[in-house]
């Protein structure tokens, strides 16, 4: 594990592997340690850089942060460790949140972007039931405030994942359960369930660059509403949905045959 200090923060990441730069962004947990199942079945092809995102675990703030703007913020995190690591542009994958994180930095910073995968950005603005979700997860904040985290979490699990899903964030709560993870969820709860859901994605800036994007989805999860934001994606930038295996947590449920799709997507853009 490396460290690499930033205004605001100390971002705590680790680097494995051989190849092209792979940036893999985290979603809800904020933690890079959820696609540890994922990464050993690239390091033969990339040079993969997981992380935590700041305010998340072992990313450790830093004096004032500037939360009217956290996803510019979180996406020029990105930015410097891309230029830390390396003086060419990266490959680039966020899944739900992390997926949002990774759209924001294709739009401000496309020179440093080779390929983009965007797995399951939940940006419910785009859906035209767009009211109804940002009332639920305004719904889940409020319980998260009332009545503490395990029985908002469970409220936003049963609304947004399907069964497979939901069977492995049950694993992970059971393997995983620790003081980081309940600051990590708080941490959630507050600056980013209800934000970052409501961002109103630069449709021009991305489609200016279209061809460096890759739009993913969980194979398990199109009746979901977390499949349903790309799909508006594609029809406004001209692009399709490549499945992935699993659902929303196909990088946890089937690690080794997302990572055969995602080798195949990074190979083919």
């Amino acid at each position: 594990m490396s460290t690499l200090n930033v205004p605001g923060a100390q971002l705590l990441y680790e680097v494995s592997g051989s190849g092209s730069l792979l940036i893999l962004i985290p979603g809800a947990s904020g933690t890079g340690e959820s696609f540890r199942p994922l990464i050993h079945h690239l390091t033969s092809q990339y040079q993969v850089v997981i992380y935590d995102r700041r305010g998340f675990s072992r990313s450790k703030l830093d004096g004032t942060q500037d939360y009217d703007h956290r996803l510019a913020v979180d996406a020029d995190d990105v930015l410097r460790l891309i230029k830390h690591l390396s003086d060419k542009p990266a490959m680039v994958f966020g899944s739900s949140s992390g997926a949002i994180v990774a759209l924001e930095v294709l739009t401000r910073h496309p020179e440093w972007v080779q390929t983009l995968v965007a797995h399951e950005p939940p940006v419910v603005k785009l859906l035209d039931d767009a009211a109804q979700w940002l009332a639920f997860f305004d719904g889940v904040y409020d319980t998260y405030r009332t009545e503490e985290i395990p029985k908002a979490m469970y409220q936003f699990n049963q609304g947004i994942l399907g069964s497979i899903d939901l069977q492995v964030m049950e694993k992970v709560r059971r393997e995983h359960a620790s003081a980081s993870m309940v600051s990590n969820t708080r941490y959630w709860m507050e600056y980013e369930l209800r934000q970052y859901p409501r961002v109103e994605l630069d449709l021009a800036k991305l489609a200016a660059h279209a061809e460096q994007i890759v739009l993913a989805g969980g194979h398990d999860s199109k009746h979901q509403m977390t499949y349903r934001p790309n799909q508006v994606l594609a029809e406004q930038l001209d692009l399709t949905v490549v499945d992935f295996p699993g659902g929303h947590l196909g990088f946890r449920s089937s690690p080794a045959e997302f990572a055969q799709v995602l080798i195949h997507v990074l190979k083919d853009v």
